[in-house]
């Protein structure tokens, strides 16, 4: 077995914090692709097409190495929440999300010399409610403003949501239990600390 190198198609540094969490050493190249929707594109295809086509850009680069590449989206009522303008587009935002279930879809692609899996990963998850006051506050921090839905569950966010109904690294950015699945399908095998596979893979 061997321990092919590790590429990580995105910029987020949730992604990376992750694979760092569970020791999966990694270099970082974002993929540079369009994001727009399709004609008639729902919201999971569009994330899922949006992370094969990041892996698909560095897999090209990188042949021999093992891609790993996502994309997340938050929806709230058939509406796709995505990275806010400025501090009123995040108000806004928020204002939508207080009391309210919202699901966060978060597609991950892995590949390998020329093998490519993905899947995406659907959470539910429930803000308290929240004041005009208590939004402003957390939009003062800055935390909102690079992020999907105005919000980061792993940061200051995390006092703003009563309840996640699955995979809460998913809600991060990266379902690290999917993603190990994939990887296996493709013939890499995760050794706690480290991607294994075999010199034909």
């Amino acid at each position: 077995m061997i321990s092919p190198h590790v590429i990580l198609a995105s910029a987020s540094p949730r992604r990376c914090e992750l694979l760092d969490l569970v020791g999966i050493a990694h270099e970082v190249q974002p993929a540079d692709i369009d994001e727009s929707y399709q004609d008639g594109e729902e919201a999971a295809p569009h994330a899922e097409r949006l992370a094969r086509e990041k892996g698909e850009t560095i897999a090209a680069r990188h042949p021999d190495a093992i891609v790993i590449s996502a994309d997340t989206i938050v929806v709230i009522d058939g509406l796709v929440l995505g990275k806010p303008r400025d501090e009123a587009d995040a108000a806004r935002m928020l204002a939508m999300l207080g009391g309210q279930t919202h699901v966060v879809l978060t597609a991950v692609a892995v590949s390998y010399k020329g093998k490519m899996r993905s899947g995406v990963e659907s959470v539910r998850v429930t803000f308290r409610t929240l004041d005009t006051e208590r939004i402003g506050a957390y939009i003062a921090t800055a935390e909102p403003m690079d992020k999907a839905g105005a919000y980061g569950i792993q940061g200051f966010g995390a006092t703003l949501v009563e309840r996640v109904d699955g995979d809460y690294f998913a809600v991060m950015g990266l379902p690290l239990a999917r993603m190990v699945d994939l990887l296996q399908e493709i013939g890499v095998r995760y050794e706690f600390g480290a991607l294994l596979a075999r010199p034909s893979a």
